[in-house]
């Protein structure tokens, strides 16, 4: 028996939820089904063996109201795409599914994402819908994924050059006896039995022989292209079946004629018979096909490396002894040994030992961190000298490696808004050129007044030049390659959304603390008013501080405990942002924050005031302390600017982009932070909750802003912005308010992520103007237009060269992006 609650959606009285209560109760395994109108939730007791929730919410449906559950998201590979018509396709028929959201196909990576409500649609509705529009969807947690996407890669790939080589050694004698007789210099010689003016029917019936096999070879381009045709949904391999059965078509017509004596051949001539055609077209299209697989395979070696860092098995200890288990057999609290040399097997506290670890794979740094007990360390870096035994914290997908193996899937399988274009033409695609072909050829058997086998040459090469695969290849590839290479610089770009507007960026606000600076502030001045000592300040001040978490008052803590001052215990603790703390110390108020703060409290600070704009004028943060309506002193903390700072600030103002830091800070302490990174423009003393307004009236001035901080503190100013850049180190890269995760926590990297954005994008132009551009100009070619002037007509087999050659060319120019490297 279980229990869950639901929301319910459209409950207005008494009735209503009395009516809801009812049609659940009726349901066979519900045992009890409560309303609660206040809430507005269903609260039920069901065995799950007889029903399951999506009954409930169907009952709840038919009632007039709706349950509500967050949307779930499910990857699946799909088998039997062959090109962009296949994604829109297998797209169109599963967001038609009452409760799917969105669904999403990447030809590239060959996965469809659903987002979808499970009340209203199960896993095996979309498998079915997929099913029936002739595709194959699997779950990617399934037994059937077990097999690395690289071993099915190597497998496909090595069947289609299987598939190549054998369609060759059928192909090149088959156009040896078809056109040698053709060439201009007296023709190649053939045996007297194949003599096409003398034998014509035996030179007809080898031909026919040669090409079954290759047609055989290259069935699933029948299988899948007539199957998709009769659905209504005509994809690259219905123009590659009807062009190809044509030309057999015409042949086995013509054979037959011959055979019949209905057409004689003369002396020096030939028949038309176009097996030779359907034969290259087949074995070129193969081709085109292997080469593009092996592109695709380059485009995924980011994703291959990142996996490549774990280690395959880790040293346990169970009952006091090491035993070497599979990774995937650790478990949350097993103690793992790491020798010197080892790679650490999964995130985890270290309990025992000290060592030196190299976190390079993860923070770019390359000099080793030191660990002792109660370091935390990461998963896939390498163990240096000493040995150690920690404690597993996290496993399996919530490792750090995993979340970054899972951000750059989840961007790589994302589109972006540019390829919406390219989306838009491929779903006329198809119908549009075959209408095209059957329209030239009839023109010019009827207006041109050509044979009906010139016309049908006509209609083969336009229905086997057109091909949407560059189409659709051309936005996939390139933002596989760019999330993967920004991968490799530690840029986590999480979606092709962010990639493209990245771009676009005019102006980047910057938080201070923890994003300019290093985040870790200390004490550096401390000035007294001559009612207590410093060292009795420090003391009373780290204790009203001892129960903040705030990084000025954490310095402030540290600093009292490296005197070896005793901390006076503090009560009452109130903490209002933007402006200080109050407490109560040894039965007095104690308070400590700004001028602003003192003076709510009826505390002067005209005695220190200018010591304190001194401070601030340095980049210090100066903080009164005051005790029953008494100033007692001031601390200045100081925050170190990262060294990575003031050239990151260059490189944005260089490549035109405006920069703002925006801080709490006064205007004092503000200024001379930003004086020395470069920053011209400050928004000082913002509180935290009008971060996101600030960048909000940007926004509204026409400005595309991204904002950069620390992807907690500033996570409404993160979602606000049109890029929000999170500044990690690698111990959360989830950070969900966040587009970008820049990994190796420095700045510099924020320009790599607009080179980069800016890279890709210029790259997915290319491929679609070439893509477009090749349709363009070919499909018109090879509708006879040179030929009306007087020029060439496009051979079949030239155009089915032309095809293959049309996709594998859009991936190598996505694959130049491997090249990028931040200036």
């Amino acid at each position: 028996m279980k229990q869950e609650i639901y929301p319910v959606e459209g409950m207005t009285c008494a009735t209503c939820s009395m009516t809801v209560e009812k049609v659940v109760s009726k349901l066979s395994g519900v045992t009890q089904a409560n309303v609660n109108l206040a809430t507005e939730k269903l609260s039920v007791d069901y065995d799950e063996a007889i029903i399951s929730p999506r009954d409930i919410a169907i009952a709840v449906e038919k009632a007039g109201y709706h349950l509500i559950r967050e949307l779930q998201t499910e990857t699946f590979d799909i088998k039997g795409m062959t090109c962009a018509t296949c994604a829109l396709t297998i797209e169109k028929v599963v967001g038609r599914l009452a409760g799917v959201e969105t669904a999403t196909v990447n030809l590239a990576t060959e996965k469809l994402t659903v987002q979808y409500n499970p009340y209203q649609v199960q896993i095996s509705d979309i498998l079915e819908s997929v099913k029936k529009a002739g595709y194959t969807a699997i779950v990617e947690s399934t037994e059937e994924t077990v097999v690395p996407t690289e071993d099915r890669q190597k497998k496909k790939m090595q069947q289609l050059w299987t598939r190549f080589i054998w369609s060759t050694i059928f192909t090149l004698p088959l156009l040896y006896i078809a056109m040698g007789p053709m060439l201009p210099w007296g023709g190649l010689p053939l045996p007297e039995a194949l003599n096409p003016a003398h034998h014509p029917v035996a030179y007809a019936l080898v031909q026919i022989a040669l090409t079954l096999p290759v047609v055989y070879l290259g069935r699933a381009f029948y299988s899948k292209g007539l199957t998709n045709l009769f659905r209504g949904h005509p994809n690259m391999d219905s123009l590659i079946a009807l062009g190809t059965s044509a030309a057999l078509l015409q042949g086995i017509v013509m054979t037959i004629l011959l055979a019949m004596g209905k057409v004689t051949v003369h002396h020096g001539g030939h028949p038309e018979l176009y097996f030779e055609s359907a034969a290259v077209i087949l074995t070129l299209i193969t081709l085109g096909k292997y080469l593009e697989a092996v592109s695709k395979g380059r485009t995924s070696e980011a994703i291959k490396h990142l996996m490549g860092l774990a280690p395959k098995t880790a040293r346990v200890l169970r009952n006091q002894e090491e035993v070497e288990i599979p990774l995937e057999q650790v478990v949350v609290g097993d103690r793992i040994v790491v020798r010197p040399g080892e790679k650490i097997a999964t995130d985890g506290e270290v309990v025992e030992g000290r060592s030196t670890v190299d976190e390079s794979m993860l923070t770019g740094e390359s000099l080793p961190v030191s660990k002792e007990v109660g370091s935390s360390v990461v998963g896939a870096s390498i163990n240096k000298n000493g040995s150690f035994v920690f404690r597993a914290t996290k496993v399996g997908n919530d490792t750090t490696l995993s979340q970054i193996i899972q951000l750059v899937e989840e961007a790589q399988g994302s589109k972006a808004p540019i390829a919406k274009l390219a989306d838009r033409v491929s779903a006329v695609f198809v119908p549009l050129v075959m209408g095209l072909a059957l329209l030239s050829g009839l023109a010019w058997f009827f207006l041109g007044g050509e044979s009906w086998q010139f016309s049908l040459s006509i209609i083969i090469a336009v229905l086997v030049i057109a091909c949407p695969c560059a189409l659709g290849l051309a936005t996939p590839t390139a933002i596989m390659v760019g999330t993967g290479k920004g991968a490799e610089y530690g840029v986590l770009i999480k979606s092709g959304d962010a990639l493209e507007e990245t771009q676009k960026i005019q102006t980047i606000v910057f938080d201070k603390t923890g994003t300019i600076t290093e985040g870790k502030p200390v004490v550096t001045d401390l000035a007294v008013t001559g009612l207590v000592t410093e060292e009795e300040l420090l003391r009373i001040a780290a204790g009203a501080e001892s129960g903040s978490e705030h990084p000025l008052g954490e310095a402030i803590v540290e600093s009292a405990k490296e005197r070896g001052l005793d901390l006076p215990t503090a009560t009452q603790f109130t903490a209002v942002s933007g402006f200080g703390i109050s407490v109560e110390i040894e039965g007095e108020a104690v308070y400590l924050g700004n001028a602003s703060w003192m003076q709510q409290q009826g505390i002067a600070v005209a005695t220190l005031e200018q010591e304190a704009d001194s401070l601030a004028a340095q980049g210090k943060t100066p903080m009164y302390v005051g005790r029953t309506g008494q100033l007692l002193g001031l601390i200045a903390v100081a925050d170190t600017i990262k060294d990575t700072s003031r050239e990151a600030i260059l490189q944005l103002q260089k490549m035109g982009i405006e920069t703002i830091m925006l801080t709490g800070d006064n205007p004092l302490t503000a200024q001379a932070i930003a004086k020395q990174v470069g920053i011209q423009r400050v928004l000082s003393e913002v509180l935290p909750e009008d971060k996101a307004n600030e960048v909000k009236r940007l926004q509204e001035a026409g400005r595309k802003v991204a904002m950069v901080g620390d992807g907690i503190n500033d996570a409404p100013a993160l979602a606000q912005a049109d890029i929000g850049i999170a500044i990690g180190n690698g111990t959360d890269v989830a950070i969900e308010s966040a587009d970008i995760v820049l990994m190796r926590n420095r700045l510099t990297d924020v320009a790599t992520a607009i080179q980069l954005s800016r890279a890709t994008i210029r790259n997915i132009k290319q491929n679609l103007f070439w893509a477009f551009a090749y349709n363009v100009i070919g499909i018109p070619v090879a509708m006879g237009l040179l030929h009306v002037f007087g020029g060439p007509l496009l051979n079949p087999m030239l155009a089915g060269a032309a095809m293959s050659l049309s996709s594998v060319s859009v991936l190598l120019n996505a694959l130049r992006l491997k090249t990028f490297k931040p200036e």
